[in-house]
């Protein structure tokens, strides 16, 4: 019998019947108009964590000099917003699954446009730190409530496939993102940066305020407070499989976020890249994650499954840091930009397997506590990225070597988690489409473990 710590009931109480007025019914998927609405919607949502930092990236150079800050000092200010991005998570989830999902979202949003106006402002790096802290805190409200309202609407095979789509959709940020920033870097200084990501959230608060609905009816909510949320994630955590598949997906996701601290510096001061060609290489990467992403969505979904796709995708990450590893550390001698920029193209792009093919099978085993799984698989996710960020700088700003060892050693533990905990040989999927139902209760339950 697999070791697996069980989700009771009383660990997540949950009051079940009809759905209210006004809102979308779990499992009641949206057609047409409504269905493209919450698609943008949650792309949108989903979009921001990458703006937030990939439109600020070609400015590092910059805000080290005009501040006077060290290199490492700097890049505190992407540890602070993501830090903030993972414990927000663990507030804002729990919340939803109380409230809703619109009124948090609301709140959050309006929090964030006030934060990262705040942000432009700042006189030091400590003063842009805490301000990056609060807009990340602010700004885990959209990424935790878009995972919940996916979970609300969508099962098994349908929710990794709508999680693709949301790739598509979202995926245009991290491409666009640098290209904008390097841009606005042409007519002003860093803190526009920060200008443009103000109005930007303003047009995402205004369009969330007017186009998503409820989906999560009240008598589909939990009750209790503190002691009832930190009970079921308790319970969550204690299922061995999700936290397995939690944990994987937060190690590859620091694996990548390495890149996306460290880039800047590799790309710009180690191999001489403008801001402009850092942006375009940054934006093709984020391209090949994209279609990455779509090929798992439309091509593999419904008939590979989900966990050999993300088997292919974490083996394809640890190949590539391996081999920037041995390219950084001059193994195979002197390499310019194009082997380095070759090698990080497809690490970036494995992440199309990996990445909702790990939140899917977490979260169809979470049916009734949408918001707390979501929030801690982005809490583990952002943690764990915090924790990879400053890592990349240790040895100075003149070697790649940081950034590549900090990417195997991700990759790996991304591994032995996913083969250690998760251990997929021991449960199998039902790949019977779009009208699959909850993962553990269509197939996949396995010996122990209840819902």
């Amino acid at each position: 019998m697999p070791e697996t710590g069980p989700i009771r009931p009383e660990q997540i109480p949950l009051q079940q019947s009809g759905p209210a007025a006004g809102s979308v019914p779990h499992g009641g998927r949206p057609g047409g108009p409504a269905a493209l609405v919450i698609t943008l919607v949650l792309g949108g949502l989903t979009a921001l964590p990458p703006l937030s930092m990939d439109m600020y990236l070609p400015a590092l150079p910059d805000v080290t000099e005009a501040l006077h800050s060290p290199a490492a000092t700097v890049q505190l200010t992407l540890t602070a917003c993501l830090a903030g991005m993972a414990l927000g998570q663990l507030v804002v989830g729990p919340m939803s699954d109380r409230w809703g999902r619109r009124r948090p979202l609301i709140a959050g949003m309006v929090m964030y446009v006030l934060a990262t106006a705040a942000c432009a402002f700042a006189s030091t790096a400590e003063i842009l730190i805490s301000f990056r802290l609060l807009q990340g805190l602010a700004g885990a409200a959209g990424i935790v409530i878009a995972r919940a309202v996916v979970r609300d609407l969508y099962d098994g095979v349908a929710m990794a496939r709508f999680f693709s789509t949301l790739m598509l959709i979202s995926g245009v940020a991290p491409v666009v993102a640098p290209l904008i920033g390097g841009q606005v870097l042409q007519i002003t200084d860093w803190r526009g940066v920060f200008y443009t990501l103000t109005a930007i959230g303003l047009l995402l608060t205004l369009v969330v305020v007017r186009g998503l609905r409820e989906t999560l009816p009240p008598e589909r909510r939990q009750s209790g407070g503190l002691g009832a949320a930190l009970r079921t994630m308790r319970g969550l955590l204690a299922d061995r499989v999700f936290t397995g598949y939690m944990l994987a997906g937060g190690f590859a996701f620091a694996a990548l976020f390495a890149y996306v601290s460290a880039s800047p510096f590799v790309v710009q001061e180690i191999y001489g890249a403008s801001p402009q060609t850092y942006g375009l290489l940054f934006g093709l990467n984020s391209i090949g994650l994209v279609a990455v992403g779509q090929l798992n969505g439309k091509v593999l979904v419904g008939r590979v499954s989900l966990d050999k796709a993300l088997s292919a995708g974490l083996a394809v990450i640890m190949a590539a840091a391996v081999a920037l590893l041995l390219m950084a550390s001059g193994v195979f001698g002197a390499v310019g930009l194009a082997p380095i920029a070759a090698g990080l193209f497809v690490l970036m792009a494995a992440m199309g397997l990996t990445m909702p093919n790990t939140n899917a099978q977490a979260l169809m085993r979470t049916p009734h506590a949408a918001g707390s799984a979501s929030a801690l698989l982005g809490t583990a996710s952002f943690l764990i990225g915090a924790i990879a960020s400053p890592l990349v700088g240790v040895a100075g700003e003149d070697t790649a070597v940081p950034m590549a060892l900090v990417q195997v050693g991700c990759a790996l533990a991304a591994v032995v988690c996913f083969l250690g905990l998760s251990r997929p040989w021991q449960h199998r999927e039902h790949l019977a489409g779009p009208e699959t139902t909850d993962g553990p209760d269509n197939g996949e339950r396995e010996e122990g473990v209840e819902h």
